[in-house]
């Protein structure tokens, strides 16, 4: 079943908090978030912002792959043996943004 956000909401969001938020609902499935399921969860859940450009019907793995560093630098996730999980900061900071998606507003 296809969990769907309001577009005008998740645009507003960074795409740092993004990710976080799909490592995080990857993980509540009990599955372990590898690469290419985290650009799975990214574009089936925030589709205008994880897709091409040119072509909205594709994933863009590029828009996921530099703010992964920069998540990792800011210690907000961990990568073991490409799989990714959440520091309990990320963990805190993607309970936030499903707190905004359930009220539908930004806090």
């Amino acid at each position: 079943m296809k969990k769907t956000f309001d577009e005008e909401l998740y645009k507003k969001i960074a795409i740092n908090d993004l990710i976080i938020f799909c490592i995080y609902s990857v993980a509540s499935k009990g599955e372990k978030c590898t690469f290419e399921k985290l650009i799975k969860e990214c574009f089936f859940l925030f589709p205008k912002v994880f897709s091409f450009s040119h072509f909205p019907q594709w994933p863009d793995s590029r828009k996921i792959d530099r703010p992964l560093r920069s998540l990792r630098e800011e210690k907000v996730i961990n990568e073991i043996k490409s799989i990714f999980s959440l520091t309990k900061i990320g963990e805190k900071r993607a309970q936030d943004l499903a707190k905004v998606f359930k009220q539908g507003k930004l806090i």
